[in-house]
């Protein structure tokens, strides 16, 4: 951790409440290259770009970068491996060796995972193809250059947004993410502060993995809010908290479909959930104090022209990752999409690189915290990661809130022709989920986890397992809260804690988070 003391003067700036929307798994180029054909000054694409479909053999056929994405199935790569391998145009061998980032190896990797997917990775959608992602970029500001935090998979990289490090994990490790990591987060800092946090969820929430720290049973009641009850009221009532996290649906299921974008769910349920959220919010009294900010938490193995930043990156925290990578969080992931929405920002503001802290600092996911850190005039960093991101405070560029901001946004695109298919086998990341679960009623002491657990559930049944538990939980919780049990002392999910609780039926509950 980075001590540095903050002043004590009140914040300068409009904005008294982040509200912040992680999606899944697209490049920059995929979602929003082809606007550089409504802005030019955005660090676009123009159909220029490409990959060789084998780098090492320089007649082979040669895939230049398209506007014809749509219904993406199924998911392209981004392994720690493969993105060594699209970042660099050579297959992985030690990720600690680079080299100079060619953005030359997405057509190979796709096609060594399956023939023909090369084409899925080198198209990107035309801007009417997202047209609520038009719209937002027209109306407010984006930046073209926001970097994944670690050119990893899903995980690794949400950590950062919330913590700025992974404490070392550099893939989608099960048993560190049950066990929850013990870094501070932004939820600590801006508590010790006096200020507020909620985490609005639509399935049961994966900010659970987080950290051990959040895991505390009192967060649970006071802190987590289920989306479609409260996120609504809380925003008309204007009694939204300081800090706002906001978490998909993550199952594909035939009457809920998923909104989160991770292939092979349907971007335009994603777009419908970036409006819902967006006109919820510009209806609520606190609009003109907020900034909404949506990102994605990494590029999913599609094509980005823009080289990842592999020098002048600090380590957070000196943590190197464990075999076989030994990764040294010393470089950056691939570009993503970020935008930046509030009132006080002017219609078309477009941010390139940040212009400090230091000669070598990027926008990338722990920008997050650093500047949540400026506006609310927190006491430290997080880590040494965030002391050296870029912030985008400088886009509020305005004197006063506009007045002319669109109350209503497009409706989307449908992009998927076949309806959901909940009888589909678990993605790594909803296994994950059910194993979080699992800890959740006790499964996790059976011999069936945690592999046997996971092998034969279909999309629907890993939704219905983790559901049930979390609700269950969640009841249990409540009974000890109102009998009186300090849960401020319960940490849940964290099983290198041990809690003793008098009551017998609480011993039972609890006993699987010892």
């Amino acid at each position: 951790m980075v001590a540095e003391t903050s002043s004590s003067t009140p914040s300068q700036y409009p904005i008294k409440t982040v509200v912040v929307l992680v999606q899944e798994n697209r490049s920059f180029d995929h979602m929003l290259g082809w606007l550089k054909s409504v802005n030019p000054q955005i660090n676009g694409v123009t159909g220029s770009e490409s990959n060789l479909i084998s780098t090492s053999n320089p007649k082979s056929s040669r895939l230049f970068f398209g506007d014809k994405s749509g219904y993406v199935v199924p998911d392209p790569g981004h392994s720690i491996q493969a993105i060594y391998e699209q970042v660099f145009g050579t297959p992985w061998k030690d990720t600690s060796t680079k080299l100079n980032p060619t953005m030359s190896g997405f057509a190979q990797n796709a096609e060594s995972i399956k023939k023909g997917m090369s084409t899925t990775v080198m198209n990107g959608f035309k801007p009417e193809m997202v047209p609520v992602y038009k719209e937002l970029a027209l109306e407010f500001g984006i930046c073209d250059k926001w970097f994944a935090s670690v050119p990893a998979s899903t995980q690794p990289n949400r950590m950062y947004v919330h913590s700025a490090t992974s404490h070392g994990l550099s893939s989608n490790d099960t048993k560190l993410l049950i066990e929850g990591l013990p870094q501070k987060t932004i939820f600590e800092s801006l508590e010790e502060s006096g200020f507020s946090f909620g985490i609005y969820y639509q399935s049961p929430p994966s900010t659970l993995f987080y950290s051990r720290n959040l895991r505390k049973a009192k967060y649970l009641l006071n802190n987590f809010h289920e989306y479609g009850l409260h996120f609504k009221n809380h925003c008309k009532e204007g009694k939204l908290p300081n800090y706002v996290v906001i978490e998909q649906r993550f199952f594909d299921l035939l009457s809920i479909p998923a909104n989160d974008d991770h292939p092979s769910h349907d971007v335009s349920e994603g777009q419908k959930f970036v409006k819902e959220v967006y006109e919820t919010l510009r209806q609520s009294p606190q609009w003109n104090e907020i900034l909404f900010i949506i990102i994605y938490d990494e590029h999913g193995g599609f094509y980005d022209h823009v080289p990842t930043p592999v020098t002048g990156v600090p380590s957070p925290d000196d943590i190197v990752g464990p075999a076989p990578y030994y990764f040294k969080f010393d470089r950056l992931g691939v570009r993503i999409p970020a935008f930046l929405i509030s009132p006080w920002i002017e219609r078309g503001t477009l941010l390139h690189g940040p212009s400090g802290p230091y000669p070598t600092s990027e926008f990338e996911h722990s920008s997050i915290a650093a500047t949540v850190k400026k506006i609310f005039n927190l006491k430290e960093f997080l880590t040494k990661r965030d002391a050296w991101a870029g912030t985008f405070e400088s886009v509020f560029n305005r004197n006063t809130p506009r007045t002319d901001c669109r109350v209503t946004l497009p409706e989307p695109v449908k992009m998927r022709e076949t309806k959901a298919n909940g009888d589909a086998k678990l993605s790594e990341f909803q296994q994950e989920l059910v194993q979080l679960a699992a800890t959740l009623n006790g499964d996790h002491k059976k011999d069936i986890y945690p592999h046997k657990l996971v092998e034969n559930m279909s999309v629907a049944d890993g939704a219905k397992y983790f559901q049930d538990a979390f609700e269950k939980f969640c009841r249990e919780c409540e009974r000890a809260k109102e009998s009186g049990v300090d849960l401020s002392e319960i940490v849940v999910l964290a099983t290198s804690h041990t809690v003793k609780i008098s009551k017998s039926w609480m011993h039972n509950i609890f006993s699987c988070f010892k």
